[in-house]
């Protein structure tokens, strides 16, 4: 018995270790293939023009890294990178951080108020989500101009900020909180905005983390909204800039420097991924939310 239950017990944990071994060579394949673009762009930025269009390509990093790096930093095409960069990171934050600001107040106000019309109103956000930037971007373009926000971070940052998913979510999650921590908030005397600071947002952190990369991956990949309303090159988003750089007709390309623009444009969000990368995982799997 003894020895059929050893036998058992091996056939069944063999099939695992080969599974086991097999799901990590497809993902180092994956890995490969996902990464080897990214490398070739590295690597094309590191050497010269003559370099690039006399095959075969090179497959190691060149002598010229500092050089194209630093003609793309502070020189670029049209703009420098430094400046497509700041634009980017600013619009990327102000639409992530307000978008999160909103949507948490929204949502404590959807969740701990009562008031006429509530569920109308929560209904009336989430309608947004069939109404994309495309569907509305005439509008809200002929609003932003008669501000005057053109040329703008506000011009960038506000037409963006309202955010009827994270509001969404911000509710789901505040609804599954017990009634029984506002009672006793309540009667230790903690008015609503301090209930709100000192209890909602701590038990908020991971949902806001998850929420933040996304959104700031979104308010980064914006093209566009930017192209619309910005008409001065020193306004222009970094994805707005590596579009720009592509030569049209028989225009001259600068590829190292264009690839080395790529490789920068990536290094924000990849930044923002991996330092709240466990905030992030907690956030999307977290059992309490």
């Amino acid at each position: 018995m003894a020895a059929t239950t050893k036998a058992n017990r091996a056939g069944m944990v063999e099939p695992v270790g080969r599974s086991l071994w097999l799901t990590h060579v497809f993902m180092i394949f994956g890995v490969i293939l996902i990464f080897f673009p990214i490398w070739l762009a590295f690597v094309a930025s590191t050497v010269t023009q003559a370099d690039l269009i006399s095959p075969p390509m090179p497959l190691l990093p060149g002598e010229h890294f500092v050089e194209n790096y630093k003609k793309a930093l502070f020189s670029g095409i049209n703009v420098p990178v430094s400046t497509m960069l700041v634009n980017s990171l600013v619009m990327a934050m102000g639409i992530a951080v307000g978008k999160i600001i909103i949507s948490l107040l929204s949502a404590f106000a959807i969740v701990y108020f009562r008031f006429p019309g509530r569920n109308v109103f929560f209904w009336l956000i989430f309608i947004t989500l069939m109404l994309p930037v495309e569907v509305r971007i005439v509008p809200t373009y002929e609003v932003i101009a008669g501000f005057g926000l053109l040329n703008s971070y506000s011009g960038l940052i506000f037409p963006l900020i309202a955010s009827a998913t994270a509001t969404f979510l911000f509710r789901q999650f505040f609804m599954t909180i017990p009634d029984e921590l506002a009672e006793a908030a309540r009667v230790d005397g903690a008015r609503p905005m301090r209930f709100f600071v000192d209890i909602l947002l701590p038990m908020s952190r991971t949902n806001i983390a998850a929420l933040f990369v996304i959104l700031f991956i979104y308010g980064w990949n914006q093209y566009l909204w930017p192209l619309l309303i910005t008409t001065e090159p020193e306004m222009n988003t970094i994805v707005m800039g590596l579009k720009q750089m592509f030569p049209s007709g028989d225009d001259f390309a600068d590829w190292p420097v264009i690839m080395a623009t790529s490789i920068l444009a990536m290094i924000p969000p990849v930044i923002v991924v991996v330092s709240m990368q466990k905030l992030f995982v907690r956030g999307l799997v977290d059992s309490e939310k």
